[in-house]
C-alpha cells in the first residue's frame, strides 16, 4: 500500500489512490465513495490524491509547453520547473521512501507501523507550491489553447517575466524562493536573445518573434537600399525595461546591423577592415557588461549597462561612420527647403504649382464656373505632372545663379534628395506620427490636414534619406518635417496670392484708361466717358469693402508668416544649432545675422544682453561636447526641437489648426471669387463699349452673383479672422512656460528666447484690425 502510494506521488497512475471524481464524492458521502476506508483516511487520501494530479498534470504540460511553445523565455521557465522544481518533488518522495525502508523511528512507529498521517505531514508544504507551479504553466500556455488550437492566449516571455516578478512578494518564502529561480532562468533566456541583438545586431534564431525588436517591412526606398526596418513591440516589452533603455537597445542593433550590410557590400574595400576591427574589439567589453546583471535585474542597471554599450559604440564606430558635420549638413538642408528657410524656392514652388493647375484649368461653362468656386477638386494632378512641378521648380532656382557664381552645393544635394509625391492618407486627415520605429517624436493625434493647398491633392515634400543618416533621421521625423512644411507653405501661398489681387488693375482704377481729345470733346466722347466713369465709381464703391476685408487677412498673414518664420522657426533653428555646434555660427540662407534676437528685431533687448545671455548658454555646454557626438543623443536631442518646434508652431493645438485651414479655405474662395468678378466685369466692359458679344456668356448675370457671393465670402473670411484672433488670445491664456529637460545638456528653450503669442497678439491688436482687441481687453478688466 505504501509502496503504491509512493509511486503514484511520482507521478505514475495508481488504483490505490482515488482519482478526482471519487475524492470529490468522498467528500460528499463518505461511507458510499470507499466503504472500507474510514472517513479519516479518506480525507487524508484526497490530499495525497491532489498532489498526485498536480504532479502528473505538471509534468505532461511542461513536456508540452517545452515542446510547443513559440517563446524560448516560456519554454525555459517550463523546463526549469520540470527539471528542477519536480525532481526536488521527486528527491522528496525517494527521501521518505529511503527513511520508511531503513526504519527510520521518525518515520516508522512500534510493530513498523507507518502512520498515514505523517506521510501526508511530510507532503503538506509541497501543495501550495505545485498549485502555484501549475497557475504558472497555465498562464504560459492554457490548458484548452493546446486544443483549440489557437494562438492568440498563449503567454508571451515579457508577460511570464512580469508574471514571476509580481509573484515574488505575495509573502510565503516557499513562494518567493521558487519565484527568484524561475525569474533567474527567465531573465537569463531573454538576456540571450538580448545580447544577440545587442552585441551583432542580429535578431534571435529561434524566438524572434517573441523578442521586442521586431522587423517590418519598410518604403520602398529602403527596400531598395537592402537596409531593413525594425520597429519596437510594446507589448514584447518587460516591464523593468524603460523606454529611453529600450530605444537605445533598438538604435545599438540598428546600428550593428546597418554596419554589417554596409561591410558586405563594401568588403573589398580596406574601410570595411577598419570600421569591422573595432567592432571585433568592443565585443569583450560589451559581454562584460551584459554579464554583470544580478538576478532580478533592475531598471537602473540595464539603463547603466546599455548607456555604456552604446556610448562605447558612438565613439569607437559611429562617430567614423557618422560625422558631426554630415548631421549638420542634413539638418541645414531641413532647415533651407522644409522649413522655408530659402524663401525663393517657397515662391517658386507656389508659382509653378499654381501655373500647372491654371494649364489644366477647364472653364467650358457655368458647371466649370462652379468648380472654380468649390475648389480645386475637379482637377486631377497625376504623380507625373507633381514630379514637373518640383523639376521646374530646381530650374527655377538655377536660373537664379549667374555663370560667374560659385556653384551651390546645398540646391545641387536638395536636387538629389528632395521629390515632391502624392500623398496616400486623404485630405481631411494629416498623418499623426506615432515613431513607430522606435524614436520618440509624438504628435497629438488630430484631422487638421495642410497638404492640400499646394495642388488639388493632397502632396507632401520628401527626402531620400542617404544611408548613414537613417541612424539618425527616421520615416517620423521626415513626415513631422513634411506637415510643418505643408502648414508653412500654404500660409505664405494664402498671402502671396491674397496680395497678388492688387495686381489687377482693372479692379483697382479704370482700366484702359479713357480715350482723351478729340474723341472726348464730342458729345458722344462725353457720354461714352459719363458713362464709363458712373460705371466705375459704382464698382469701387462695392469694392471697398472687399479690399478693406482684403487688406485685414493680407496683414494677418503676414504677421503669421512673420512670427513662425522669423521668430519661431528661426529661434528653435539657431538654439539646436548652437547646441550642435557651438563654435561655428550658424550661416543659413534667410537667417540674416546669426546672433539677432528676433526676425523683426526687438528694440526692447539690446544686443549687449543677448550677447551675455548666449555666452552664458553656451559656457556650460562644454562639458558636454563629447556626449552630444553620440548619434542617438543627438537623435534625442533632434526630436526635442521637433517637439518643441510642433508646439511653438501652434500645430498641437487642434481648435487653432482647424480655424486657420477654415481662414485659408475662405481666403483661396474670396481670391476665386475676385478673380471671377474681374473677368467677367472685363467681358461686360467689352461687350457694352466694344461691341463685343459672347452669345455663350451671360455677364450680366454672372457679375451680379459673383457680387451676391463674394459679400457673403466677405462676411465668412472677417469671422474667421476674428476666430483666428480669438484662439490666439486663448492659447496665449493657456499656455505656461515650465522648465524643459533635455538629452546630454540640450533645452529646447534654453539661450535664444522665442516670443510668445502675445507678441503676435501687440501686433494684431497694433494693426487694429478687428474688435477681438477691445473684447479681450474688456474681459481682461472683468477678470481682475
Amino acid at each position: 500500500m505504501l509502496h503504491e502510494l509512493l509511486i503514484s506521488l511520482s507521478g505514475h497512475p495508481s488504483p490505490s489512490l482515488l482519482s478526482s471524481s471519487t475524492a470529490q464524492s468522498a467528500r460528499q458521502q463518505p461511507s458510499q465513495a470507499a466503504p472500507f476506508l474510514s472517513p479519516p483516511e479518506l480525507a487524508l487520501l484526497s490530499s495525497l490524491t491532489h498532489l498526485s494530479n498536480l504532479h502528473q498534470a505538471l509534468r505532461s504540460h511542461t513536456s508540452l509547453v517545452s515542446s510547443t511553445h513559440p517563446s524560448t523565455v516560456c519554454r525555459a521557465v517550463s523546463t526549469a520547473i520540470l527539471s528542477t522544481h519536480l525532481a526536488r518533488f521527486q528527491a522528496k518522495i525517494l527521501e521518505v521512501e529511503r527513511q520508511i525502508l531503513q526504519k527510520d523511528a521518525g518515520r516508522v512507529g512500534g510493530y513498523g507501523i507507518v502512520p498515514l498521517s505523517g506521510l501526508v505531514g511530510e507532503f503538506d508544504g509541497w501543495t501550495r507550491r505545485l498549485e502555484w507551479l501549475w497557475e504558472i504553466a497555465q498562464f504560459m500556455l492554457p490548458p484548452e489553447e493546446y486544443h483549440k488550437r489557437e494562438g492568440n492566449k498563449a503567454s508571451t516571455g515579457a508577460g511570464v517575466i512580469d508574471r514571476l516578478r509580481d509573484e515574488a512578494h505575495t509573502g510565503y518564502a516557499d513562494l518567493e524562493e521558487a519565484s527568484l529561480d524561475l525569474i533567474k532562468v527567465a531573465e537569463t533566456a531573454w538576456l540571450r536573445q538580448l545580447s544577440t541583438w545587442v552585441l551583432y545586431g542580429r535578431l534571435p534564431a529561434f524566438g524572434a518573434q517573441d523578442f521586442f525588436v521586431h522587423e517590418f517591412p519598410g518604403d520602398p526606398e529602403t527596400i531598395a537600399r537592402g537596409v531593413p526596418a525594425f520597429a519596437i513591440e510594446r507589448s514584447l516589452l518587460p516591464k523593468f525595461v524603460s523606454s529611453s533603455a529600450a530605444s537605445s537597445i533598438l538604435f545599438i542593433g540598428r546600428s550593428l546591423n546597418h554596419i554589417r550590410v554596409r561591410g558586405a557590400r563594401l568588403s573589398s574595400s580596406p574601410d570595411t577592415a577598419s570600421t569591422a576591427s573595432p567592432l571585433l574589439s568592443l565585443l569583450p567589453s560589451h559581454l562584460r557588461h551584459l554579464s554583470s546583471f544580478s538576478s532580478p535585474i533592475s531598471p537602473s542597471s540595464l539603463s547603466s549597462a546599455i548607456a555604456a554599450i552604446r556610448l562605447s559604440l558612438s565613439q569607437n564606430t559611429l562617430q567614423q561612420l557618422l560625422p558631426l558635420p554630415k548631421i549638420i549638413e542634413i539638418l541645414s538642408l531641413l532647415r533651407e527647403f522644409f522649413l522655408l528657410g530659402r524663401g525663393e524656392f517657397a515662391v517658386a514652388l507656389i508659382s509653378e504649382a499654381d501655373e500647372r493647375i491654371r494649364s489644366r484649368w477647364r472653364h467650358p461653362g457655368k458647371s466649370s464656373r462652379d468648380q472654380h468656386l468649390q475648389g480645386l477638386g475637379s482637377v486631377i494632378v497625376k504623380e507625373g505632372e507633381v514630379t514637373a512641378v518640383l523639376a521646374r521648380t530646381w530650374a527655377a532656382l538655377s536660373s537664379f545663379q549667374g555663370e560667374e557664381d560659385a556653384s551651390d552645393e546645398k540646391l545641387d544635394l536638395a536636387r538629389d534628395l528632395i521629390y515632391l509625391s502624392l500623398s496616400k492618407q486623404s485630405p481631411s486627415r494629416t498623418s499623426t506620427p506615432g515613431r513607430a520605429a522606435g524614436s520618440h517624436t509624438s504628435i497629438p493625434s488630430h484631422d487638421i490636414a495642410f497638404n492640400d493647398f499646394l495642388l488639388s491633392t493632397p502632396t507632401s515634400l520628401c527626402l531620400h534619406i542617404p544611408s548613414p543618416l537613417d541612424l539618425f533621421l527616421g520615416p517620423q521625423d521626415l513626415e513631422i518635417y513634411s506637415l510643418i512644411h505643408s502648414y508653412l507653405l500654404s500660409i505664405r501661398r494664402a498671402h502671396l496670392r491674397l496680395t497678388s489681387l492688387w495686381q489687377h488693375s482693372s479692379l483697382r482704377r479704370e482700366h484702359p484708361a479713357p480715350l482723351g481729345p478729340p474723341y472726348s470733346n464730342t458729345k458722344t466722347g462725353e457720354v461714352r466717358m459719363r458713362e464709363r466713369r458712373k460705371r466705375g465709381n459704382a464698382r469701387n464703391i462695392k469694392m471697398r469693402r472687399v479690399w478693406a476685408i482684403c487688406g485685414a487677412a493680407a496683414f494677418l498673414l503676414a504677421e503669421l508668416g512673420g512670427y513662425f518664420q522669423g521668430e519661431v522657426v528661426k529661434g528653435c533653428w539657431e538654439g539646436f544649432r548652437s547646441w550642435l555646434a557651438p563654435s561655428s555660427p550658424s550661416n543659413d540662407v534667410g537667417d540674416g545675422e546669426p546672433g539677432s534676437g528676433n526676425g523683426d528685431g526687438d528694440v526692447w533687448r539690446g544686443s549687449t544682453n543677448s550677447t551675455s545671455s548666449t555666452t552664458d548658454r553656451r559656457q556650460p555646454a562644454s562639458p558636454t561636447t563629447r556626449t552630444t557626438d553620440d548619434p542617438e543623443s543627438l537623435s534625442r536631442a533632434h526630436t526635442l526641437y521637433l517637439n518643441h518646434l510642433l508646439s511653438s508652431l501652434l500645430l498641437t493645438s487642434t481648435d487653432f489648426t482647424a480655424t486657420l485651414r477654415s481662414f485659408l479655405l475662405s481666403t483661396d474662395h474670396l481670391i476665386a471669387l475676385v478673380t471671377r468678378l474681374d473677368r467677367a466685369q472685363q467681358g461686360l466692359d467689352l461687350e457694352i463699349d466694344q461691341g463685343v458679344v459672347d452669345a455663350l456668356s451671360d455677364y450680366v448675370g454672372e457679375e451680379r452673383e459673383a457680387q451676391v457671393q463674394l459679400e457673403r465670402c466677405c462676411e465668412r473670411v472677417r469671422s474667421d479672422i476674428r476666430e483666428v484672433v480669438a484662439r490666439l488670445s486663448e492659447l496665449d491664456g493657456e499656455r505656461s512656460r515650465g522648465a524643459e529637460t533635455g538629452e546630454a545638456g540640450y533645452i529646447p528653450s534654453e539661450g535664444r528666447e522665442i516670443g510668445g503669442v502675445d507678441r503676435l497678439l501687440m501686433k494684431l491688436d497694433f494693426g487694429a484690425m478687428t474688435g477681438i482687441a477691445d473684447e479681450r481687453r474688456k474681459g481682461e478688466r472683468e477678470g481682475r
